[in-house]
């Protein structure tokens, strides 16, 4: 037997305001929980630092210009420290104090990194790697996300000889391989990344700051 409350009866009414208590307060809790991040927008003036790899707190969130919109990057409250690596480049670093709600520019400026003693032959490596956003490492350095060096007309020069390679990107579980190119000899690193839940930690944290690395094209 079905039980029904009428509008005359005290459980109605009481139905009524419980029920239209929790919509008004739902939106409140949903815009509190939103204002307890804070948000990191990155800018950059030249094609190098938009291409350039940003870490937050030793993990790998993605290159500049693609940190927007559903990839912008939150943060909880507190100080965090901002790495910005590129091919060549002097690493960018800042820490910025987070506060709730609050939204945050960081003006990246990337310099110049000194030059050792280049090869007179190069290599080149041929990356296909979906997602293409991911991040690309040799050797232990950054050197650029794979959309980088996918295509014609584009490719990682690296010194003829061994190599790693490390293909990295949040969400996906890393990929590793080893490469020995002879002298303009062009080799190719394909594969599909599978998804993970493992967070992405830079791995140059143990290998010194990424100032120096082969140039790509």
């Amino acid at each position: 037997m079905r039980t029904v409350c009428r509008s005359d009866s005290p459980q109605f009414w009481i139905y009524v305001i419980i029920t239209a208590m929790a919509f008004l307060l739902f939106p409140v809790v949903a815009y509190a929980e939103n204002q307890v991040m804070g948000e990191i927008q990155f800018e950059g003036k030249s094609k190098i630092e938009k291409t350039s790899g940003v870490w937050v707190d030793g993990q790998y969130v993605g290159y500049l210009k693609e940190l927007k919109g559903a990839k912008k990057v939150l943060l909880l409250p507190g100080e965090h420290t901002i790495n910005v690596r590129q091919n060549g480049y002097q690493d960018f670093t800042q820490s910025v104090l987070v506060r709730p709600g609050e939204k945050q520019v960081v003006q990246v400026a990337m310099m110049k990194a000194p030059s050792g003693q280049m090869p007179t032959v190069w290599s080149e490596v041929k990356i296909a790697v979906n997602p293409s956003r991911a991040a690309v490492f040799l050797d232990g350095r950054f050197v650029g996300h794979v959309g980088e060096f996918e295509g014609a007309g584009h490719a990682l020069l690296v010194a003829p000889g061994d190599h790693k390679i490390k293909i990295a990107l949040p969400g996906f579980k890393t990929f590793e391989t080893e490469i020995n190119p002879s002298p303009k000899q062009k080799v190719e690193v394909k594969t599909d990344l599978l998804k993970t839940a493992t967070p992405i930690e830079d791995p140059s944290l143990n290998g010194g700051a990424n100032n120096q690395s082969s140039p790509s094209p």
